[in-house]
């Protein structure tokens, strides 16, 4: 069994399942983060995210998908409180696409169930939502909803219960050299391992400003909250599944009231660029406006519902929405993980497996993961 100590920088969803399986082959692991798993700030905080197979002709994000959910299940299974909610997910169209077409044909080739449904029988099973101008949807009955930040502490507290190693502090940028054998905190404390893996989100370009830079974009994006009707169980996970609603590829999504936080609404597009140090996180009457005159039309029974929670954080893509998983142009001991909004979280159990396997070459390298196939033009084409 191998005793190499392994730093791994940010406890978010990729870091900590990342540090988790090195953890499972062996190795001994630290785990740093300046503020603490899945923080306010991070883009692994906040309350849910989805997990859905559907990625139209995609099938490698479609199999990590469903790789991924028996370890989120497992993990949820050893929480007190659950982690996923298996509420199904519903995507609706204007009418016939490619990225339905493709879709259906992945889960036939590997397996996944998954349902078509029509005008009718969508507007018969899902009465909360208006389908006015919706010719055709797809449901995965076996997927739903993850609790992000509860996931993720749930994650590190296990890790460390079994011998991981946690330090919270801030990550200074490594200095350029022939070799990195240890970082550097804001304390002026150093750790030293023989292997890094910097999987820090939207930080990940400022610690790698010449590396990674403009391949990796932060930006700006809104969620919010409405509550439901009094007693009204209509918009309750029995009876409403997460939803995207694929509008000319104008994308809104939201879930239901899971756990009595409201039901959430999202347009899944990509806002301004910002700092994750310095942007303001409060939500903007603009944002807010957009999303209550989508909600109105879509779904008429909260017409009126009151604003209960809003959150700003921020999406840190890739120049083409593929993941960043690779080693270091110039140090072969570090690895640096990310590019995962807006759809890594549901990956994070297969992203920290791969990582884990590339670190120590026990992986094959997918193209689709290097620094090679990323530019500083950016295309996402990854939905």
């Amino acid at each position: 069994m191998s005793k190499s100590h392994v730093v791994v920088v940010g406890a978010g969803v990729f870091g900590s399942w990342t540090a988790t399986h090195l953890l499972r082959k062996g190795h001994r692991v630290t785990l740093v983060d300046a503020w603490g798993p899945a923080h306010a700030r991070s883009s692994s905080g906040g309350e849910s995210r989805m997990t859905r197979g559907a990625y139209g002709g995609d099938t490698i994000y479609t199999r990590m998908a469903l790789d991924s959910l028996p370890e989120w299940k497992a993990l949820s299974a050893v929480s007190g409180l659950p982690i996923f909610h298996e509420c199904g997910v519903l995507f609706f169209f204007a009418k016939e696409e490619p990225y339905l077409t493709d879709s259906l044909a992945a889960h036939r080739q590997i397996g996944i169930p998954l349902q078509t449904l029509d005008h009718g029988e969508m507007a018969r099973k899902f009465p909360m939502i208006d389908f006015t101008g919706i010719g055709i949807g797809m449901c995965e009955p076996g997927f739903g909803a993850l609790m992000a930040r509860r996931a993720v502490g749930q994650l590190v507290d296990i890790f460390v219960q079994r011998g991981g190693r946690f330090r919270r502090g801030a990550v200074q940028p490594p200095a350029p050299g022939r070799d990195l054998t240890e970082i550097t905190l804001s304390s002026g404390e150093r750790l030293k391992a023989d292997h890094f893996v910097f999987a820090a989100g939207p930080w990940l370009p400022k610690l790698f400003p010449d590396v990674v830079g403009p391949r990796i974009l932060p930006t700006r994006q809104e969620v919010f909250f409405f509550a439901p009707p009094a007693g009204d169980s209509r918009f309750l996970p029995a009876s409403m599944p997460g939803w995207a609603d694929f509008n000319g590829g104008d994308m809104y999504y939201g879930f239901p009231d899971l756990e009595n936080r409201g039901v959430k609404f999202a347009h899944d597009l990509h806002g301004p660029e910002v700092d994750p140090d310095t942007q303001d996180r409060r939500p903007s009457p603009a944002a807010l406006a957009e999303i209550v005159a989508y909600r109105d039309r879509r779904f008429p029974a909260l017409r009126g519902a009151p604003l209960t929670e809003a959150r700003v954080c921020q999406y840190e893509n890739s120049s083409n929405g593929d993941f960043l998983i690779d080693r270091h142009p110039q140090w072969p001991n570090v690895l640096l993980v990310g590019g995962g909004s807006g759809h890594g979280f549901k990956h994070g159990p297969e992203v920290g497996r791969y990582a884990a396997g590339r670190l120590f070459d026990s992986m094959n390298p997918e193209p689709r993961f290097s620094f090679a196939s990323k530019s500083e033009t950016h295309h996402r084409e990854v939905h």
